[in-house]
């Protein structure tokens, strides 16, 4: 029944976190595009598999799952339009060492190099900084098959780019990624222990101002934020001042846990953006190595406080089942069913300890106390909303669902996340 790269899903595929089993009936790894062509004119339905990092069901489908990990990574940089086009199945980490190998850089990175360019893009991932738009911002082109296996490309000349830049792989399968890209560039990683909630709340946007990406790590109970992360841009080498005490935190010197953990060197040394913007090493696991569930809401930044301050006052019942939660910024775009679209937003990130249960239980609490901020989610991780909270919080969704109807006539992309998410076709 096909190519010899299909396989049929003998014992249940799941994604990372091991918190969801695909219902994929088979898995296929095509090794050019003819054949991804080939496989999705045959298959009623179809949906792209990345990394499996997403911590729902986004990624799959009661067809065929097409995995583009087995082509290869064809990455192409242009020096003269500042551009590179590579495989969507492509890892960040792979891209980003070929970029500096040749003296070239991305504006931001999420925080594990180990995601895909094309699952990463889809579905909104971001890393952090007030200047710093997210990943798909950087998207100039896309190219993918479409619902009768036609390869298309859409770049900014398109208006559909805005929509098809945060795909949520309703589209087609992405094949290849064309982003923008820019000269090579030093970052020096800073951190800064035990700063109190009440005077990082009270200087916000002078916190995350202070560095060209910044992230807090937290616990909502805790009368103190556990570390605060700075990663300076350092421009011609000039080395930027460093305090041995900032917002009432301590400096840190963090080499021994970097070289034991696998996250990226931090304690102060300068370095290559491409071993300095993600937090962790491609070649270690990341995160609390998969144990673990994530769910991130986006707040405007002008209610940044007062949503922080709401989710302290469920610091009780979040704590007992919360790893740490990571706070960030990310500029507005003008991609349709992007997180950030057409606001500045402070990004509210929770990695939880695989309590399925409990986590599921506390989310719509989250989401009712975050409600008069009219938050929005991240697509790749957990949360309760359905379609009509999202029509609400996402204002081009209407029309997002119009043009995936001009892509796709027959739904082929279409999946149970979508339409539990967007509602039915």
């Amino acid at each position: 029944m096909g190519t010899e790269s299909e396989y049929t899903v003998s014992t249940p595929l799941t994604n990372w976190a091991g918190n969801l089993s695909y219902i994929a009936e088979t898995i296929e790894q095509p090794t050019t595009v003819v054949e991804v062509q080939e496989i999705v004119a045959r298959w009623p339905r179809v949906r792209a598999l990345g990394t499996r990092h997403s911590f729902s069901d986004i990624a799959d489908t009661s067809g065929a799952l097409i995995s583009l990990a087995e082509l290869d990574p064809e990455i192409r940089i242009d020096a003269a339009s500042l551009t590179v086009s590579v495989t969507g199945g492509t890892s960040y980490g792979i891209l980003m060492a070929e970029l500096q190998k040749h003296g070239f850089g991305l504006h931001n990175t999420g925080s594990l190099p180990h995601i895909s360019v094309a699952g990463a893009t889809a579905t909104a991932t971001h890393g952090s900084g007030d200047g710093n738009g997210i990943l798909s911002t950087a998207i100039a082109a896309l190219e993918l098959v479409t619902a009768d296996g036609s390869l298309v490309t859409v770049d900014r000349s398109s208006d559909d780019l805005s929509a098809l830049a945060v795909g949520l792989g309703a589209f087609g399968i992405i094949t290849h990624v064309t982003l923008d890209i820019q000269p090579s560039y030093v970052v020096r990683q800073d951190i800064y222990r035990f700063a109190p909630w009440e005077t990082v709340l009270e200087q916000l946007d002078e916190v995350m101002a202070s560095a060209y990406s910044v992230s807090l790590l937290a616990d909502f109970a805790s009368p103190t934020v556990a570390q605060v992360w700075l990663k300076t841009r350092l421009s011609d080498g000039a080395e930027a001042p460093l305090a041995s005490t900032l917002f009432g935190g301590t400096w840190y010197d963090d080499s021994e846990e970097a070289s034991r953990e696998h996250v990226n060197q931090r304690a102060s040394v300068p370095g290559p953006w491409s071993e300095r913007m993600p937090h962790f090493r491609l070649d270690g696991q990341p995160s609390n190595g998969g144990d673990e569930l994530q769910s991130e809401y986006y707040v405007a930044r002008e209610h940044g406080v007062e949503a922080l301050r709401a989710l302290r006052s469920l610091g009780a019942q979040i704590s007992p089942h919360l790893l740490i939660s990571e706070i960030r910024t990310a500029a507005a775009d003008a991609l349709w069913m992007s997180p950030a679209y057409e606001r500045d937003v402070l990004c509210i990130g929770f990695t939880w300890a695989k309590h399925p249960a409990e986590v599921a239980a506390l989310l719509p609490v989250i989401e009712e106390t975050l409600a008069p901020f009219a938050p929005r989610q991240h697509w790749g991780k957990l949360f309760h909303y359905g379609a009509d909270d999202i029509h609400k919080r996402f204002p081009r969704t209407a029309d997002f669902v119009a043009l995936q109807r001009e892509y796709d006539p027959h739904g082929k992309f279409w999946n149970p996340f979508l339409e539990r998410t967007l509602g039915p076709r």
